[in-house]
């Protein structure tokens, strides 16, 4: 056994189904009498039901919550927040929505409740991406981190399959990235297989039965334990080239995570053998990167940049952004090879290794 070194988060898990109930006690639990309800435009009417659930506990609703956390929209939180007296924030929602609440956290030192429905793991991690001016910058501290998360099976239950598939494939590039991170540990590999198995097995499952209650508690399982490794441990290539996306052409966060996953491992596959193999047992694959693009074309995702609306002119400076300010990658980064990288991403072609 190798030396390592771990560190437990310290949050509250409640998981099952109807555990929505229980949002009220957390509130008084962490000292709270007024909580401030969080949500996308989206989703502002399951959070006007979750107020009215709260009653005297809710102080009122936010709702404009947005990709990648612009600073923007942040201040006007804020002004919510100070408006409505807010002693706590509720984030019901997704990667947006919990992003949010991270944010207000950061500034104030609220506490926080997050509520997810989707996949996206952000709930599980003490990181903050926001976004100001067409930039994104990515922070990990623990005054992010929310205090109690209240994972309901029967809020997901609805989510549309296209929504599902990108997001559980952005959950899965989590626990991939975590199984060769610099700071990798058994621990956290345990729980990024764990990740890896439980969502490879609910993601074809809900794309047969949408609402098929087993297979949507198997992927809110899965997407915890991938997003207690993105907490946990450090990200590499793939993370970096989908903030650098993101943040600078706007592209849908969970979809652009599906596209570029394949390519990304097969670009540190022969520098990480060891993970690639343990990834690949994990997904029920022979090949971790081919597997992986081929779960997405068979569920129905996104394979290509050009899909989701980025201009091919734009690759040479997602890989000067890149370049300018990299993670710890396994494999060097080259300039070469990731112009080819996001060309056969834009392409939508099939992942190639070095």
């Amino acid at each position: 056994m190798q030396p390592f070194s771990y560190t437990a988060l310290p949050a509250k898990v409640v998981f099952g189904f109807g555990t929505r109930a229980s949002i009220g006690d957390e509130i008084r639990a962490l000292g709270a009498r007024r909580a401030l309800v969080l949500s996308t435009p989206g989703q502002v009417q399951a959070a006007e039901e979750l107020s009215a659930a709260l009653g005297d506990l809710a102080a009122g609703i936010f709702s404009e919550a947005t990709m990648h956390t612009p600073v923007a929209v942040t201040e006007r939180a804020l002004a919510a927040v100070s408006a409505a007296r807010a002693d706590c924030v509720v984030a019901l929602g997704g990667g947006s929505t919990v992003g949010l609440g991270k944010a207000i956290a950061l500034r104030t030192d609220l506490p926080q409740i997050a509520v997810p429905t989707t996949y996206a793991g952000s709930e599980a991690t003490p990181i903050l991406g926001e976004t100001r001016d067409g930039a994104k910058t990515t922070q990990r501290t623990l005054k992010v981190l929310p205090e109690v998360i209240v994972y309901d099976v029967e809020l997901t239950l609805g989510l549309p399959v296209a929504m599902t598939v990108t997001s559980g494939l952005n959950a899965i590039a989590h626990a991939a990235e975590g199984l060769y991170a610099r700071d990798a540990n058994p621990i956290i590999s345990l729980i990024a297989e764990e990740g890896l198995r439980a969502l490879a097995r609910a993601l074809p499952a809900i794309v047969e039965a949408p609402q098929d209650p087993q297979a949507r508690s198997d992927a809110l399982y899965g997407a915890w334990a991938c997003g207690v490794t993105l907490g946990a441990v450090g990200m590499a290539l793939h993370h970096k080239l989908c903030h650098t996306l993101g943040g600078t052409f706007d592209l849908p966060h969970a979809e652009t995570h599906t596209v570029i996953l394949p390519h990304a491992l097969a670009y540190n596959a022969a520098a990480a053998p060891e993970a690639m193999a343990r990834a690949a047992a994990a997904l029920g694959v022979a090949d971790a990167p081919s597997g992986l693009y081929a779960l997405a074309r068979s569920l129905g995702a996104p394979v290509s940049l050009a899909a989701l609306g980025m201009p091919r002119e734009g690759l040479a400076r997602v890989v000067e952004l890149a370049l300018a300010n990299p993670y710890w990658n396994p494999a060097p980064l080259e300039a070469g090879r990731l112009q080819r990288l996001l060309e056969d991403a834009w392409e939508g072609r099939p992942p190639a290794s070095a």
